[in-house]
């Protein structure tokens, strides 16, 4: 793993622009929780924790988050609410994200509550359990239920954050000077 691809899906959380990302990669040859170890060491001083989700027949799952945000997002009254309809009757965020990796390993289905913790609107996460996928107005980082004008701007900022961000890293940009601190 490089910071390569940290910055190529994460890059709207770097930049303080999202709550989280999520992304896979193999782990088959690379020492995944080392360079976890190595971004946390590098970025929890700005805010940003990295977090294996689950690591599975050689597919590790990242989670990517700004933990001040995160814990504004799953305060809200609605999120609460519904989280508690899932079964997440603790607050607390370590507790939470291991309640999440847990239902990741050993659920049929995928747990797609996980959409509050990538900061997606809650009216969107549960348009998309509602009608399973199905129906929805748009599709970008997530399938849009709501207000399609404003996800689609969205959308393009996260889009326009990502490409500057990779010419940065490519241009010499150390991971450290392209996430904003919190």
């Amino acid at each position: 793993m490089s910071d390569q691809l940290l910055v190529t899906h994460c890059a709207p959380t770097l930049a303080g622009l999202k709550t989280a990302n999520l992304f896979t990669c193999c782990s088959c040859s690379l020492p995944v929780q080392k360079m976890i170890d190595q971004w946390n060491r590098t970025l929890n001083s700005k805010g940003v924790f990295v977090y294996l989700a689950r690591n599975h027949s050689g597919r590790a799952l990242i989670y990517v988050y700004r933990k001040s945000r995160l814990e504004k997002d799953l305060s809200s009254p609605n999120v609460r609410t519904f989280l508690n309809v899932c079964g997440y009757h603790c607050t607390d965020i370590p507790e939470m994200l291991a309640q999440l990796s847990h239902r990741l390993e050993n659920n049929c289905e995928f747990p797609h509550e996980i959409g509050v913790f990538l900061g997606y609107p809650i009216s969107d996460v549960i348009g998309f359990i509602k009608n399973k996928g199905r129906n929805c107005k748009c599709v970008g980082c997530w399938k849009v239920y709501t207000d399609e004008v404003a996800a689609q701007r969205l959308f393009d900022q996260y889009k326009h954050c990502t490409d500057i961000y990779c010419q940065k890293l490519a241009q010499g940009f150390s991971i450290l000077r392209l996430t904003v601190a919190a």
